[in-house]
């Protein structure tokens, strides 16, 4: 008899330190990724500031490309705005191809692309860019991983009883980019 009560007493606490391994596991996972949200959040903040001071630049030498300046500054805006990550994920991809538009814009304006201003807010849109795709790389990892934990037997019935939740990936990359071009000779 007092085995037995040893025995279950033992087991308890095994369950107890288990539950507690868990539950701590699944918390740093979720942390981590909210983390890497606000690595991303940060880059996509340091590009809507870049924004208006490229525009200011370009205005200065194309002047009459009025469309232009007015799309940048609606995405730019819905960008800002945006709530879910489907949301955002969409305003962001709209943000992007308007900018590629300003961009192919400045072509047409040998001094604009000579500009030391343009050139630079043109280096810094680019770093900042390849921050995003980074911090966007390692938030959908932490977030597989949260993820993968919180479906998987059995840390999925202790991720259920205590509530936590899948997170979204953040694909910046519109489905019509992800279609392979056809080559036509």
């Amino acid at each position: 008899m007092n085995l037995a009560i040893v025995i279950l007493g033992a087991l308890a606490v095994l369950f107890l330190f288990w539950l507690g391994l868990t539950y701590n596991g699944l918390v740093k996972l979720k942390n981590r990724a909210q983390e890497a949200w606000a690595d991303i959040d940060v880059q996509l903040k340091r590009r809507y500031n870049l924004i208006p001071n490229l525009l200011e630049t370009v205005k200065g030498y194309a002047s009459h490309e009025k469309d232009v300046f007015e799309k940048v500054t609606e995405a730019r805006t819905k960008a800002m705005q945006a709530g879910s990550m489907k949301e955002r994920a969409e305003a962001e991809n709209m943000l992007s191809n308007t900018l590629k538009s300003l961009f192919a814009v400045s072509e047409n304006y040998p001094q604009l692309r000579a500009s030391e201003n343009f050139q630079k807010f043109q280096d810094e849109l680019t770093d900042t860019e390849d921050k995003i795709q980074a911090a966007r790389r390692f938030y959908n990892g932490n977030v597989r991983d949260l993820n993968i934990r919180i479906e998987s037997f059995p840390t999925n019935l202790v991720a259920s009883a205590f509530g936590f939740k899948k997170m979204e990936l953040f694909e910046l990359t519109a489905p019509e980019e992800r279609k392979v071009p056809q080559v036509e000779f």
